[in-house]
């Protein structure tokens, strides 16, 4: 089997253990809480975290309204100070929204931005080029294309990547469908592309078969275990990769009980009681079998976490 490459030889530092990071809440989720979105960032730092993306999926881009979206990477930035890369997601099914999101996070200071594949409009393969081929010649900063299927009903085909790897700024792409087939036919059809999943169920097993890291949800609640899970990965010690990701198995199922960030939120309220589990509409509390299934997991997690600390002298 290959041996991955090394995240420090990567590009711009954007591989490894990257947290999809949630969005605080306060007031029942009318507005965000800044103050716990900063304490947050910094404990990831604290904790490991090789990145943070902000805005995203599991941030509730979605529903943040455009100033919102600004102050939360704003506050990210602030907090990271710089130690870790803060990519911010600006995708949109509308190419002028990602366009002008993407300015603004390149004024702010991001590190990079993460794109998803058009939603709902469905555009063919050609129009996916064209989509990200505006976005990436309108502004000077790298570009994460994001593919989920599950979730946009639309998917990045292979030539089509190929086309897009040749654009200046284009520097990877997050896979999040967990088919780690896929992998082999990227890397076919568009060598030396940033490599990243989007699927904490397959994480070890993707860096292990040449991957580059992985934007994980589970990383808000053990960025400590996560980041020792793609450093074990990374440098060879696949079996110490995998016993991590076998003990981190339950809580990921947990979490995957209802729709994403439902559950997480929930888990690091319980986790960090400063958080509050507060979504916004249409997205509701978890059920309460789901809200037990969490808390058990909770805790057989935090005894993997525990094994794999953060790194010396990082604030608790």
């Amino acid at each position: 089997m290959r041996r991955p490459r090394p995240t420090s030889s990567l590009p711009g530092r954007l591989g490894g253990a990257l947290a999809a990071l949630v969005t605080p809440f306060a007031a029942g989720g009318t507005r965000l809480d800044e103050r716990a979105l900063g304490d947050l960032v910094a404990w990831q730092v604290a904790q490991g975290s090789e990145g943070l993306v902000v805005a995203g999926t599991t941030g509730e881009g979605p529903t943040l309204t455009e100033p919102e979206r600004a102050r939360v990477l704003r506050v990210a930035l602030e907090a990271a100070a710089g130690r870790v890369p803060v990519i911010a997601a600006t995708g949109s099914n509308c190419t002028r929204t990602s366009v002008v999101r993407t300015r603004d996070a390149a004024a702010a200071g991001a590190a990079a931005t993460l794109a998803v594949t058009p939603y709902y409009n469905r555009p063919t393969q050609d129009g996916l080029y064209w989509h990200y081929a505006a976005i990436v010649t309108a502004v000077d900063l790298p570009l994460l294309v994001q593919t989920v299927p599950a979730r946009t009903g639309i998917d990045l085909a292979p030539a089509t990547l190929a086309r897009l790897a040749a654009l200046p700024g284009v520097r990877g792409i997050l896979d999040s469908t967990g088919d780690l087939a896929r992998l082999a036919t990227i890397e076919r059809a568009a060598p030396g592309l940033l490599l990243l999943s989007g699927d904490d169920a397959t994480a070890a097993a993707f860096t292990m078969l040449g991957g580059q890291g992985c934007v994980s949800v589970l990383a808000n609640l053990v960025p400590g275990a996560c980041a020792a899970l793609q450093r074990a990965a990374r440098e060879g010690d696949h079996a110490r990769a995998r016993l991590i990701q076998a003990g981190l198995m339950p809580l990921v199922a947990a979490l995957s009980a209802e729709t994403d960030p439902g559950p997480v939120k929930l888990a690091l309220a319980l986790l960090r009681p400063g958080v509050s589990p507060d979504l916004r509409l249409p997205l509701v509390r978890p059920r309460p079998e789901t809200e037990a299934a969490i808390a058990a997991a909770l805790s057989a997690a935090m005894a993997v976490s525990a094994h794999d600390p953060a790194p010396a002298g990082a604030a608790a």
